[in-house]
């Protein structure tokens, strides 16, 4: 889904400074506007939030200001755009939100775009004015760089000085990696012109997202509204496939670029396409015109290159290796299905040594709770999953005869439901998995689909504030049936399910994009609600993640934390290793560990930054504090480098960021380790499984 800072960065004023009017038919000349279509979709979700929503909110006057808020919030957030008068113009249509989406008469919502269009355009060209004189680096002066919450700016000349303020801190960034004031300037003046060109180019269904997007957050922070593209986008994610020719394509310099081929797709089979080649224009067809797309969105490229299996789409490139003035060249592809195997669950082997014994760990790194939901309705044999995925990676790795299995979900946000009751089933036999309760009080318990379990070895669970929704329901149900140990940090506590509902009844392609509702919270089998709370680890594991800035917690209008009545289950019953024995041996590994004290002393590094809201905009003191903050990391890599026996570096220009240590996932592993010494015991699933509840619908998701 297109984010909301990306619309903040900046877009183009169409039309002149008119001011609002009480008829909201009237836009400023020029302006964007909904069509009839977008009108009659905003009515359409409206009800459907009103009437599917959880929360069984009314649209009405008294939350009306709230989604007006959070409109403005998407245009402006950081309050660096709009003036204070633009705002008390606006408070004419604080009480009429409700009634626009009833009507679809939605015309004052684009007046307000139009308006910050017209805003943005003149802060970009005031930014340009401002490079044609070097500024004073040597000033004492601050940039507040965090204006969440501030108050509007009351004239022209208090937006100015912040926008003066933000350039020299751009150029002072600039400076700081040795570049002077000429080529300062350059790069400035290409990156703002760069800035005012995209911004020509957006699209009503653009303003319409972010507008409907207001209200469904107003409801909760994960209802929402994707338009037909990013509909598209997002099924993509959810089944890691697409149809095309299997290429990463990125903006530089007006020319959208190939950054890298995707293994198996059509352009890296072919090996006609290089890394950096540039895309000047694409046709459909062996026949079809070519259209010139140099200074084109990105995302309007890749609808063009898109498309169904089978067929030919030609790209013109201009060879990276061409010499100024060389002739482009026209090169062929058949469309066909392009796997997004980064995406998906992988494995490896880590060796932990106590002793003179070699202990083998296996661990499964499960980035989403994905399911090509399509190819599984059409018959498949072959889709994939993620549960589909991970059983054949975990007979991968019992063929490699490991001692234990540590299962990898941090930063795995979620994904569909169905797939965190599977998933779970792999590892414990029949049994209740988690509970849903919809907004009538009416409950389900959802059953491991399948009897039989893949593996029945020691099992931890890795997992921190970014692990969220199903991959809290498959921490937790661990944790419950005390199959496996969780370790790591307290999850995002995200503890809601929501329904995908096209909005397109006729039409398989989502031409009026889709919602994304919240229709219920899932529950641990407990009884547990995981909202807000998340998943507590059994063994605690220091994160840079601070649990304040991230999680459930720290989102407006999150639903509420609460309780209902566990399901019959019964824990596994073999005989493991007691908690506080594995929580005794990390303390004291952790306090031996040079890895995991220069891990603990980088986060308090950085979250000293982050208290930090302003930077110094003298260019010596940046220069100093520069200095300072790169010597202490120096000596806390070095430090860490001389307990290890390994040779310490001259500079931090010498680290390689990819060779520093996971130290988390290190630990996991040392955990697992504990695990299969002090218990040689293997824990069993359950022997009498729970009665089967009805199952839900495989397009509900939980993350």
């Amino acid at each position: 889904m297109l984010a909301v800072s990306a619309i903040a960065i900046g877009l183009l004023a169409i039309g002149g400074s008119s001011r609002l009017t009480a008829n909201t038919s009237v836009l400023p000349p020029g302006a964007l506007a909904p069509s009839a279509r977008e009108r009659m979709i905003a009515r359409q979700v409206g009800s459907l939030l009103e009437d599917a929503h959880y929360s069984r909110l009314k649209i009405d006057d008294a939350i009306s200001p709230r989604v007006m808020d959070k409109f403005l919030d998407g245009m402006d957030g950081q309050r660096s755009y709009f003036l204070a008068s633009d705002i008390a113009e606006f408070e004419a249509y604080r009480l009429r939100f409700d009634d626009m989406i009833r009507t679809g008469d939605i015309e004052p919502a684009y007046a307000m775009f139009a308006r910050y269009q017209q805003r943005n355009r003149e802060r970009v060209q005031y930014a340009l004015s401002l490079l044609d004189t070097e500024p004073d680096f040597s000033l004492d002066e601050q940039f507040e760089f965090d204006r969440e919450g501030a108050a509007w700016p009351a004239s022209k000349a208090e937006l100015d000085e912040l926008w003066r303020k933000r350039v020299k801190n751009d150029a002072i960034s600039l400076m700081l990696a040795g570049k002077s004031w000429t080529e300062i300037r350059d790069v400035l003046r290409t990156r703002y012109d760069r800035v005012l060109k995209r911004a020509e180019q957006i699209k009503p269904e653009e303003v319409f997202e972010l507008f409907l997007n207001a209200y469904a957050r107003t409801f909760d922070p994960h209802s929402n509204y994707f338009s037909p593209r990013n509909s598209e986008e997002y099924k993509i994610q959810m089944s890691l496939n697409y149809e095309g020719i299997g290429a990463s394509l990125q903006t530089v310099d007006d020319y959208v670029t190939i950054m890298n081929l995707i293994e198996g797709g059509p352009a890296a089979a072919a090996g006609t396409l290089s890394v950096n080649d540039r895309i000047t224009a694409v046709g459909q067809g062996k026949e079809g015109a070519l259209t010139d797309v140099i200074g084109w969105r990105i995302d309007d490229v890749v609808q063009l290159i898109r498309g169904k299996g089978g067929t030919v789409v030609r790209l013109q490139i201009l060879p990276v290796s061409a010499a100024p003035g060389s002739p482009e060249k026209v090169v062929e592809f058949t469309r066909g299905k392009v796997t997004l195997e980064a995406q998906a669950a992988r494995k490896e082997l880590k060796i932990i040594k106590r002793g003179d014994r070699e202990h083998r760990i296996g661990v499964i790194n499960v980035p989403g709770f994905y399911s090509d939901y399509d190819a599984q309705r059409a018959g498949d044999e072959n889709y994939r999953s993620t549960t589909r995925d991970v059983r054949r990676l975990i007979d991968e790795l019992k063929a490699e005869k490991i001692d234990g299995l540590v299962m990898d979900l941090r930063g795995n946000g979620g994904g569909f439901l169905p797939e965190a009751q599977s998933l779970t089933g792999l590892f414990v036999d029949r049994g209740p998995v988690v509970q849903v309760q919809f907004s009538n009080g009416e409950k389900e318990v959802l059953d491991d689909p399948d009897s039989g379990i893949a593996y029945d070895g020691p099992l931890v669970v890795l997992i921190d504030r970014f692990s969220a929704s199903a991959s809290e329901i498959f921490a937790g149900a661990i944790q419950d049936y005390r199959r496996g140990v969780v370790v790591g940090q307290r999850s995002f506590g995200k503890g809601t399910v929501q329904n995908l509902v096209p909005l397109s009844r006729w039409s398989a392609r989502p031409v009026n994009g889709q919602l994304t509702v919240t229709i219920g919270k899932f529950y641990r089998i407990t009884g547990e609600s995981t909202q807000h709370r998340g998943v507590e680890p059994d063994v605690t594991l220091a994160s840079p993640i601070n649990l304040e800035d991230v999680g459930e917690s720290s989102l407006d209008d999150a639903l509420p934390w609460d309780r209902i009545q566990g399901a019959s289950f019964s824990p596994v019953d073999g005989a493991g290793v007691v908690l506080s024995k594995l929580v005794d041996e990390e303390n004291r590994r952790q306090q031996r560990d040079p890895d995991y004290r220069w891990l603990v002393n980088d986060i308090a590094a950085l979250n000293a930054q982050r208290e930090r809201r302003s930077l110094s905009l003298n260019l010596e003191a940046r220069k100093a504090e520069r200095t300072r903050l790169e010597a202490e990391r120096l000596a806390r890599e070095n430090s860490r480098r001389v307990e290890r026996a390994q040779p310490t570096v001259a500079s931090v220009g010498d680290l390689d960021s990819s060779k520093q240590p996971d130290v988390v996932l290190d630990q996991a592993a040392e955990v697992m380790t504990d695990m299969v010494t002090l218990s040689r015991t293997p824990i069993q699933g359950p022997k009498k499984p729970a009665a089967p509840a009805k199952s839900v619908t495989a397009q509900r998701k939980a993350g």
